[in-house]
């Protein structure tokens, strides 16, 4: 084996570490070593994992040079990988970042994290997150704040939020903490956390991906997907997540194609709309010009730019607020202190189940399950339940009017680029409305990739939105590797943090 130096593996992407491994250059049991060093040594300053499991990992990983060995390789064999808290992994602690769940250990394993395993990857541990997946910036966890990796240039050095919910799974790519990391998105949480930290992240279309493991916040708006450092290795990781599966009603039995393939294909003669209702008032200077700089890359790649209308875009944020946290309120209803998790006594039943619901969720969590509650009761269901759920019906049939003029649509990721970590703690609202360019793809079940494109003048990372049609992750990739390609964007976090 080659002499490689130790940083050097953590730096690389997961598509030339897969080749380093076919190679021989190195073994998956150094590049893991490499890693869970990494972790030890950053950890406490960016607090993206919220369990470590290295002794674990470095078994996968010898096992997986066994197999290498006897020519028994998967299409990941041998990547060390982050996986979110909230997915269940078999005989490690997954507690979805909530203190309800307690010291939960799962006797089953989720499928996406089975499907990884099968394939050769190699767990470095659980990453932090949102409680439940609430938030937009990963401050809402019981594990505390995760940090950017990503700082002002102004010399402040504030700590600033990697987005959420998947903001563990964000921060750890982007700081090299692991080759690639799987999250979630139900609003956005793969999206703007992906945006805010220089990396990429794609959202499939819902059904795509198993649910079956994944802890539920809203039913049908969740949906996995991986966070990783490049539009390919984004495009490896999905190839494997995705499957059928019986044991997920809502798991689409597709033909599933090779994504990898779409990466660095012709994207000349595709029809990319331009949606007018996204360009929202107050919307910064900085992001109005990377989205005309990404109009203009893909003019340049013999595109045709069509501006196009999706009249329900404006109701899309409250029909998201009222649907999520109705399924929410049902979803968690059975975190009751009963069969699993934290218990805390009181003088009868009821006393028991509230003062475990008070005691186990966060303030966020607990918000967004009164709202729930609220417009589930008699007499607010029709207002407002009913309502959103017509609203969703027209958000769809917009989309499904403009998709037969356009091929993709191309929209910023996010309103604006990091925020510091305690800046909008007080002010929800403006919290809620960074998933103001994510939630309509959630919304109609749309597959949606973020890609970095450019800094902002403090030189922080800023990305772009490809929402594609119903099974279409292809046009996205497609589109997503040309921007990507355009931008040629190579500004990696200055390290200090370790």
């Amino acid at each position: 084996m080659k002499e490689t130096n130790m940083t050097d593996l953590t730096a690389l992407t997961l598509s030339d570490a897969l080749e380093g491994l076919e190679k021989k250059d190195f073994s998956s049991e150094e590049i893991t070593g490499a890693f869970i060093q990494e972790i030890e040594k950053s950890n406490p300053s960016l607090n993206a994992y919220v369990l470590q499991t290295p002794e674990k990992a470095l078994e996968m990983a010898k096992a997986s040079d066994a197999r290498r060995a006897k020519g028994e390789a998967g299409l990941i064999e041998g990547a060390p990988l982050g996986i979110k808290d909230l997915y269940c992994t078999e005989g490690v602690r997954t507690t979805a970042c909530s203190h309800i769940l307690g010291e939960f250990i799962p006797p089953y394993e989720s499928t996406v994290t089975a499907n990884l395993w099968r394939e050769g990857g190699v767990m470095l541990g659980k990453l932090n997150m949102d409680e439940f997946a609430m938030g937009s910036s990963n401050e809402t966890s019981y594990f505390g704040d995760v940090v950017n990796p990503w700082r002002r240039n102004d010399g402040c050095n504030a700590e600033l939020t990697p987005g959420g919910s998947s903001g563990g799974s964000a921060s750890a790519v982007s700081a090299n903490l692991c080759l690639a990391a799987t999250a979630s998105d139900t609003g956005g949480s793969i999206r703007q956390p992906a945006s805010l930290t220089g990396t990429v992240g794609i959202k499939p279309t819902y059904g795509r991906a198993s649910r079956y493991g994944m802890v539920a916040f809203a039913s049908s708006l969740d949906q996995a997907g991986p966070i990783a450092k490049t539009v390919k290795d984004a495009a490896i990781m999905l190839n494997v997540m995705c499957s059928h599966d019986d044991k997920d009603s809502t798991s689409l039995k597709v033909e599933q194609p090779d994504w990898t393939k779409s990466v660095g294909a012709s994207v000349k003669g595709m029809k990319i709309g331009i949606p007018k209702e996204y360009r929202v008032d107050g919307m910064p200077e900085e992001i109005e010009k990377l989205w005309q700089q990404g109009i203009d890359w893909l003019k340049d790649a013999g595109c045709e730019i069509v501006d196009v209308s999706l009249p329900h875009t404006k109701y899309a944020l409250p029909a998201y607020y009222i649907v999520a946290p109705a399924e929410a309120s049902s979803n968690l209803a059975r975190y009751d202190g009963m069969r699993y998790g934290i218990r805390e006594d009181g003088k009868d039943l009821s006393a028991i189940y509230k003062n475990t619901r008070a005691t186990g969720f966060g303030a966020e969590v607990q918000r967004r399950l009164m709202i729930g509650t609220y417009v589930l009761s008699a007499g607010y269901y029709d207002a407002y339940y009913l309502r959103a759920q017509k609203v969703r019906s027209k958000i769809l049939q917009d989309f499904q009017k403009v998709f037969s003029e356009v091929d993709a649509l191309l929209t910023p990721t996010t309103p604006s680029a990091a925020f510091a970590n305690g800046e909008l703690n007080n002010d929800p609202l403006t919290m809620y409305l960074n998933d103001v360019f994510t939630v309509t793809a959630n919304l109609a079940g749309l597959p949606g990739i973020s890609v970095p494109a450019a800094l902002d003048h403090q030189g922080l990372p800023l990305g772009l939105q490809v929402i594609g049609k119903a099974l279409d992750e292809d046009a996205c990739f497609k589109v997503a590797a040309q921007i990507e390609a355009s931008a040629g964007l190579t500004a990696k976090p200055a390290k200090w943090w370790a």
